[in-house]
């Protein structure tokens, strides 16, 4: 076969005639003959060869353009420039793809940590493994404002996280601090908000939860956690534990079906504790 027509190559290559035209129309594989009458194309069976090498580089995601380019200087140097600059992109993309799928996962854990928890009110006395958070002071007391202060303060955190490095698929699920101290005294005070990141997300600004008993209630309405705070202290004192750490009040989920305009979060309101040795 001396001559095939542009269907018999497209056949031959499993390609689109489409794909072939536009080849064409940007000079990068012409046919060999083009009837004046019809139109129609012809190519030479040896043409499948550089056929191959377009669509070869098309796959590692070099643009047409840039094949033109190469082709019409058959330059090796440019060709690997070209070659080293892709790589640098697919990197680039992997590494996006990956923090994709860490949020994905994480709304998955999120959603399903949901369904199997507690119901609102509940206490329980809870192991709670390490976790690593990142962590910011703010300049006032978030229990003195409520919720229009907590979304001033989320909003400064985003951009805090931003500036250290920290990915924004951290920014979910975030927590609040009552120190210790102020806890022990009755205080709502809170200046820290956080956001749990990775074990394997590195950073100087981050610090360890070390794994630790809780005393742990869930509350399904941001504007309950003072009284329920007041249940921690009850249960604390009715089972003779000693607080060993910092007050957290954790959002296990935001739920993205909500009845009002406020954020609708499931919450795990906990503090660590040890148990009275007799």
């Amino acid at each position: 076969m001396s001559k095939l027509s542009i269907g018999q190559m497209a056949k031959l290559n499993q390609i689109s005639v489409q794909a072939l035209r536009l080849y064409d129309e940007m000079g990068i594989l012409k046919p060999i003959e083009v009837n004046p009458e019809t139109g129609y194309r012809y190519y030479d069976v040896k043409q499948c060869g550089k056929l191959d090498m377009i669509r070869y580089m098309k796959s590692t995601g070099i643009s047409l353009k840039e094949i033109k380019d190469i082709f019409e200087h058959r330059d090796i140097t440019k060709l690997n420039l070209v070659l080293h600059e892709h790589l640098k992109s697919i990197d680039h993309d992997i590494q996006e793809l990956e923090l994709q799928k860490k949020a994905v996962k994480k709304m998955i854990d999120s959603y399903n940590r949901y369904l199997k928890s507690p119901q609102d009110g509940t206490i329980t006395l809870e192991y709670i493994e390490d976790r690593k958070i990142y962590s910011s002071m703010t300049d006032i007391n978030f229990y003195d404002y409520g919720i229009e202060a907590y979304e001033n303060i989320l909003k400064d955190l985003r951009q805090d996280m931003e500036k250290q490095g920290i990915p924004e698929v951290y920014y979910y699920n975030a927590g609040t601090t009552i120190f210790q101290d102020d806890f022990l005294n009755k205080k709502y005070l809170s200046n820290e908000i956080f956001v749990f990141v990775d074990q394997d997300c590195v950073s100087s600004f981050l610090q360890i939860l070390p794994a630790n008993m809780y005393a742990c209630v869930y509350c399904d309405d941001f504007d309950k956690e003072k009284q329920y705070i007041v249940k921690l202290y009850d249960y604390i004192e009715q089972n003779q534990l000693i607080v060993i750490g910092d007050y957290i009040c954790e959002v296990l989920t935001e739920l993205p079906i909500t009845k009002t305009n406020k954020r609708e979060m499931f919450l795990r309101l906990q503090v660590p504790v040890t148990f009275v040795k007799k």
